[in-house]
């Protein structure tokens, strides 16, 4: 009984990146809902710009955060313009690191010991990121979509 109608290597090219999209979007999202719509405890958009303020990002770098982890999320999940908001989230997450992380070392807080978080959630975010970008969005995408191409051995 044949299982699959592609052959490995074609599945892994049109399934990868939607896994990886998936999986970004998943993880971020939540972060994103938490800055703008104020769910899972966040303070949302008036608090969340507050508090970049407060620890002396400009309003525009603010907003570009919340934009990104909120709308840019759903860009990625639907393969639309993934290489740049792929690139922009390596962007993010490097001020993230330099700005909030560094100082903290590698590791999370897993035992609530440190006055903050390392970086190694952030690692994991700018990996995937660097395979979208590399790969492009897959032919389960919105671009592979809107290109209209028909080319079977290609991933974007």
């Amino acid at each position: 009984m044949k299982l699959l109608s592609h052959s490995p290597t074609q599945l892994n090219a049109d399934t990868i990146p939607l896994i990886l999209r998936i999986t970004l979007a998943v993880v971020l999202w939540p972060h994103g809902a938490q800055l703008l719509f104020g769910l899972f405890g966040g303070g949302g958009y008036s608090a969340s710009m507050q508090f970049f303020g407060s620890i002396g990002l400009p309003a525009i770098v603010g907003f570009l955060n919340i934009f990104l982890l909120s709308i840019g999320t759903l860009f990625i999940l639907t393969g639309l313009f993934t290489r740049v908001f792929a690139l922009a989230f390596i962007l993010l997450v490097l001020g993230m690191i330099f700005k909030a992380h560094f100082s903290f070392g590698f590791f999370m807080n897993w035992l609530g010991n440190q006055k903050g978080e390392g970086y190694e959630y952030h690692l994991l975010i700018i990996g995937i990121a660097i395979s979208l970008i590399i790969s492009g969005p897959g032919k389960k995408s919105l671009d592979y979509l809107i290109s209209g191409k028909t080319d079977t051995n290609r991933l974007s």
